[in-house]
């Protein structure tokens, strides 16, 4: 796999594991209290909250974090967040897009920039980069969920569009508008996903190696980092040899 996917290997190879769960839960809340605060408290009555608390679930937040950011949503102590969408060329040409949830935009547009440029590359307008990429539906499961031609006949019957199977699980891709009517045909079938998301799935890869894969793994970090990013996507392709320099 190419893209944001396999940048997240290489931070779990690297030993990260703890680093980036503290950080995903932060995340998470946030997107649980901005969904509630944004519609009903109710995931069952709100599909935005419902993928949130699925999410969160699938890592193991604890159901008390998961019901305070949804109380925090009905109370005077949500903070006021506005969803920014930055995007920009990292190292060789790479395109990224990154979904912010942020209280203070100049602090974040400023924060973001920053690590473009530190990393050789140069944050765009919106729309200069993610006509490259597919808005759709993404649907994470564990390999031990099933064989790649029972999940594939899974994926089929529930509607999706595509099915990539390998050593580390099965994504099932889905039409924008589809997401929750796959989701919920895939949850009878095969049980609750591991992720279940509406991403920027990149239409064609850039391959990258050396010093530039290293640059824009760097470049990844940092966003991934920030407090007010939520997702990072990016067309990038790095060989298993690159990968393997780069883990070690």
């Amino acid at each position: 796999m190419a893209g944001h996917s396999k940048f997240k290997n290489i931070m779990h190879r690297k030993g990260r594991q703890d680093a980036v769960r503290s950080k995903m839960f932060s995340k998470l809340s946030k997107e649980i209290t901005v969904a509630a605060k944004m519609g009903d408290p109710d995931p069952d009555a709100n599909p935005r909250l419902r993928l949130a608390v699925q999410n969160a679930k699938a890592l193991s937040m604890p159901k008390d974090n998961i019901q305070r950011a949804i109380n925090k949503s009905q109370t005077g102590d949500a903070e006021n967040y506005d969803e920014v969408r930055y995007e920009g060329y990292g190292p060789a040409g790479v395109a990224v897009v990154v979904e912010a949830l942020t209280d203070n935009r100049n602090r974040s547009a400023s924060n973001i920039r920053s690590y473009f440029t530190k990393c050789g590359g140069s944050l765009g307008e919106t729309g200069s980069v993610s006509f490259m990429f597919d808005r759709v539906g993404e649907i994470v499961y564990k390999p031990e969920v099933g064989e790649a031609d029972a999940v594939l006949e899974a994926a089929i019957d529930a509607g999706a569009e595509d099915v990539q199977s390998d050593e580390g699980g099965h994504t099932i891709y889905t039409a924008f508008e589809d997401l929750n009517d796959v989701s919920s045909a895939l949850a009878d079938s095969l049980g609750e996903a591991d992720s279940v998301k509406i991403i920027w799935k990149p239409q064609t890869p850039t391959p990258v190696d050396g010093e530039k894969a290293e640059k824009i793994m760097r470049l990844l970090d940092m966003l991934e980092d920030d407090d007010d990013v939520q997702n990072v996507y990016s067309n990038f392709d790095v060989d298993d040899e690159t990968m393997a320099a780069l883990a070690s």
